[in-house]
Formats: C-alpha cells, sequence, structure tokens
C-alpha cells in the first residue's frame, strides 16, 4: 500500500484597509509595483518592477534587472472593485511552469467607515507538484507579508 499525499490546505487570509474598495482594487492592480517586496521574486536577478496588466488574460510577472520577464500568471477574473481572481503558474521549487495552476483571488467589500474588508485565498495548492505541502507551509508567511506591505500602501 502506497503513502497518500494530502493536498495542503488553501491559504486564506482577512484584512481590512483604511481605503475605499475603488482605491484598494487600484493600488493592487494598478500599483502592484509600488508594494511588492522585492524580495519575492522567481527570476535569477533581482526584481526590478512586478507587473499586473489589467483585465481578463492579463500578464503577471516580475521584470528582472537583467530586463527578464519572470511570468508568474495571469489575470482569470477582473472585476472592479470588487473582485480579482489571478492564475499562479509557480510550482513547488518556485519556479515558472505554465502547467502549474493554482489561483489567487481577492474579494474587495465596503467595509463603511472609508474601509474595505479583503478576503485572500491562495487555492488548489496541490497541484504546485512535488513538495506541495512544504511549499505551501513556507507561502503562508509569505503572503502574510507581501498583504502587509499593500495595507501600508493602501493606506497612504
Amino acid at each position: 500500500m502506497s503513502a497518500r499525499t494530502i493536498a495542503p490546505a488553501d491559504i486564506r487570509k482577512t484584512l481590512t484597509v483604511k481605503a475605499s474598495p475603488e482605491r484598494a482594487f487600484r493600488v493592487f492592480t494598478q500599483g502592484h509595483d509600488l508594494w511588492w517586496p522585492r524580495t519575492h521574486t522567481i527570476g535569477e536577478t533581482p526584481l526590478k518592477t512586478a507587473v499586473l496588466e489589467p483585465g481578463v488574460g492579463g500578464r503577471w510577472y516580475g521584470l528582472s534587472e537583467a530586463g527578464v520577464e519572470d511570468i508568474w500568471g495571469e489575470v482569470l477574473v477582473w472585476d472592479p472593485p470588487h473582485r480579482l481572481v489571478l492564475a499562479w503558474r509557480i510550482n513547488a521549487r518556485f519556479k515558472c511552469d505554465p502547467t502549474v495552476h493554482t489561483e489567487v483571488e481577492l474579494r474587495f467589500a465596503d467595509a463603511g467607515d472609508g474601509q474595505t474588508r479583503i478576503e485572500f485565498e491562495h487555492r488548489k495548492l496541490g497541484n504546485l507538484g512535488e513538495g506541495a505541502p512544504e511549499t505551501a507551509l513556507r507561502m503562508d508567511p509569505g503572503w502574510a507579508l507581501i498583504l502587509d506591505q499593500f495595507k501600508s500602501v493602501a493606506e497612504a
């Protein structure tokens, strides 16, 4: 009898940002490069620019200092200022793999008093490939850091 691999749990985060849903969505998308940590890249050289192209089919990638576009994924759902779903095309070894499909979803909801409640989910992590459970555990605090960076810029 072979050992059965247990799929990693989805990563879920909830945060409240002191900004309207329109501003929060705009900062997350159009302002992506303003808050994405330079330490979080899959490139061989340092990250110069983080890019999230608008609209369904838009590319999500890092542009390295060497001028190389390191693909992270693409936009699956673009519904400003309510919802954004991105395909994550990075495997458990943090390399681009077009056959990998996990999803990053953000929902932006008006929380009153000029605030937005954001529901974040990175799902289908079993699709990361070999080493998925361990990688998912490493990704959880990484997403916390990334979302904190976003929140700081959205509230500025």
